[in-house]
């Protein structure tokens, strides 16, 4: 096996007041894949990762690899294609395995659907669609991320496809976080009446979803040009977009800061230059003791992978790792060891491992 040497510049000053990791790591390939999106790691070793163009691979934890016949066709266009995987809380014994994907013309819909893997026959049975987003369309990155909260209802992140407007419209799908209950139904108790799927709106392409250990959701979001953000996700509240942002439009016409809009919720980073955020995960495990309690960034445009402190109303970067490649999701296994998957074609999935 041929283990990379990660070095970075150490004392590097970072634009939001960390400094990159003194100690190196290393990186030990396992698999290649075409254009992965996400990957969730299996109580039983190996990987679940989806592959843009619509395939659903396994992958050993040696490295042999599977497709898994049974996922949904996808447009696999621009930003969208076949997106997030995630297991079922009651994975263990049920085998139930949630996909989200865009599919149809005029860009296609985000949707959502579940089956019951079965690995010995490379199989994903009786899968189906129980969510779409309404109305359909769009260009842009449709979020797509899977959470479940303590009490098992699914969060779905829901990104406004470049639209803009339909973040701040109750009655669209586009640009919300919204909670349902594991059949796609909306869970009972969310905050709006006239919508009642929606946990929250006013995002852009909530494209990091994760709970911590306390309950509290967090969510990253790309901003348009610069302010990419991080959120304490809360019941019932509007953070903004488009109305405000940290960052500027592409053609560089200004959108006025949160500061300016005291009604909606500020992001408690945001990032200028981009990072470009990716997968996140919430960190528990052994392997890295100094790592708990944190939350792991994948990033794009920063060819990263980040750790940010959180507490409990406030969060800060505190390393970031230059990787030299895209790194488009992070997954912990079991053990707490942690995973980083590269972006693009021929694109790896790598072991995070200390340095000696």
């Amino acid at each position: 096996m041929i283990r990379i040497l990660v070095t970075t510049m150490a004392g590097l000053l970072l634009s939001c007041g960390a400094t990159t990791a003194q100690s190196p790591f290393e990186l030990d390939p396992i698999a290649t894949l075409d254009r992965p999106w996400a990957m969730t790691a299996l109580p039983q070793g190996g990987f679940l990762v989806t592959e843009k163009a619509g395939r659903l691979v396994y992958v050993s934890a040696t490295g042999e690899k599977q497709t898994i016949a049974g996922a949904p066709a996808v447009n696999d266009s621009g930003q969208v294609g076949l997106h997030d995987v995630a297991l079922a809380p009651d994975f263990a014994s049920s085998g139930i395995v949630y996909l989200t994907w865009v599919e149809g013309s005029g860009g296609g819909a985000l949707r959502l659907g579940r089956g019951r893997l079965d690995l010995n026959a490379s199989a994903l049975n009786g899968f189906r669609e129980i969510w779409r987003a309404e109305p359909t369309g769009g260009r842009g990155h449709p979020g797509a991320m899977i959470a479940f909260g303590p009490d098992g209802h699914l969060f779905l992140s829901s990104g406004d496809r470049q639209q803009g407007s339909p973040a701040q419209d109750i009655s669209d799908s586009r640009g919300k976080i919204l909670r349902l209950n594991t059949d796609g139904t909306p869970a009972s108790g969310n905050p709006f009446s006239e919508a009642p799927d929606v946990w929250t709106l006013g995002h852009r392409n909530p494209y990091g979803l994760v709970f911590d250990e306390s309950g509290r959701l967090w969510s990253h979001e790309m901003g348009p040009r610069g302010g990419d953000e991080l959120n304490l996700i809360t019941e019932g509240q509007n953070y903004g977009w488009p109305l405000v942002s940290e960052g500027e439009q592409y053609s560089g016409q200004a959108i006025p800061a949160h500061a300016t809009r005291p009604e909606f919720t500020p992001p408690l980073i945001d990032w200028t230059p981009i990072i470009a955020p990716a997968g996140m995960i919430f960190y528990t495990g052994a392997a890295f003791p100094d790592w708990r309690g944190s939350l792991l960034l994948g990033g794009l445009a920063s060819q990263a992978l980040v750790r940010v402190e959180i507490n409990a109303n406030s969060a800060r970067e505190v390393d970031r790792w230059e990787l030299d490649n895209r790194i488009r999701d992070v997954a912990a296994d079991n053990a707490g060891h942690v995973y980083v998957l590269e972006d693009g074609e021929d694109a790896r999935l790598l072991r995070v491992v200390r340095g000696e």
